[in-house]
């Protein structure tokens, strides 16, 4: 197999998505993590790198202690939560953490089989990352077929801002603070959350699915930042993003990426004018570039450098 991965941050800022592979009892867990900028005006729990970062980073760390192929990805998520959330507590002892504060990420967990050149995946997702199989033909298939709603809700805010001539991204995200700050609390407080939550008010409500992929092919995930290639910026169709991605690999895309925003300098239908972004892309053949067999997350803060060198 061959595994290709990037994730970065733009400019010189903090990343908050996280890509990880593990590999153990004979199949390979593929993870991206997409962790929701903060909307507090403080962190709680890590000062230096920020709660989001150290959310994502201290839940593939603990879900690589109770990985095990007998158990569930659901029951594995749930013991890793529960692990981060005793962390969490004892890092914020005796602070007042208002709900809003909380971290939550978007989590795709892809867990692979290949077998006899067929491929098995089991999918669990929560949030708006993307999850894409590609065959050996170039036909792309979406394995995760989900539009955030509340995503319009938000492109309509800031359509709204922009016909009021603001386009400042600091004074934008100020204007849409109440908005953004509404939403996390019923993220956090809801029964069953479609969120990673660090303290969940009951089952996570995952979307999950077992599938079989032609032989050839490879699977690709990716956070919502490194796909504004093609849903915001629409330089490519969802599909030709994905072909684009096995053909040329990541890195090429991600550098495409940075250089479109910074050429632009525009205000996009977003809260921000520039994401994290990530991908993490399998293929049958080969051999793993990053020659990491390792059961440990691969932090993406990391790999960065290394992939866009």
């Amino acid at each position: 197999m061959a595994i290709e991965r990037i994730s970065c941050a733009p400019g010189n800022g903090i990343n908050e998505d996280l890509v990880a592979v593990f590999e153990h009892d004979g199949v390979t867990d593929l993870l991206v993590l997409d962790g929701a900028t903060s909307v507090a005006d403080l962190d709680y729990a890590d000062e230096q790198q920020g709660d989001v970062a150290w959310f994502v980073q201290a839940f593939a760390a603990a879900l690589g202690r109770v990985l095990d192929a007998a158990r569930s990805q659901a029951d594995s998520v749930q013991l890793a939560i529960e692990d981060v959330r005793r962390d969490y507590r004892a890092r914020t002892a005796g602070r007042d953490v208002p709900l809003y504060a909380y971290p939550l990420a978007a989590l795709t967990w892809i867990r692979l089989r290949d077998g006899g050149g067929q491929v098995s995946a089991s999918l669990y997702c929560l949030g708006d990352c993307k999850a894409f199989g590609i065959d050996a033909d170039g036909v792309v298939t979406d394995l995760d077929p989900y539009v955030n709603p509340f995503e319009t809700v938000v492109q309509d805010a800031v359509a709204a801002l922009a016909q009021e001539g603001v386009h400042d991204p600091a004074v934008r995200r100020t204007r849409l603070l109440p908005l953004l700050r509404a939403r996390r609390e019923d993220q956090h407080a809801s029964p069953a959350p479609t969120v990673l939550c660090l303290a969940p008010q009951g089952p996570l409500k995952a979307r999950t699915a077992n599938l079989h992929l032609p032989r050839g092919s490879a699977v690709l995930a990716m956070s919502d930042g490194f796909n504004r290639l093609a849903d915001t910026y629409r330089l490519y169709t969802q599909e030709d993003l994905v072909r684009r991605c096995r053909a040329d690999g990541l890195a090429g895309l991600a550098h495409e990426l940075r250089a479109w925003e910074t050429a632009q300098a525009t205000a996009a239908l977003a809260v921000k004018n520039a994401d994290d972004a990530s991908a993490l892309m399998w293929t049958p053949d080969g051999v793993d570039s990053n020659d990491n067999p390792s059961i440990r997350p691969v932090p993406a803060s990391a790999r960065a450098a290394e992939e866009q060198a």
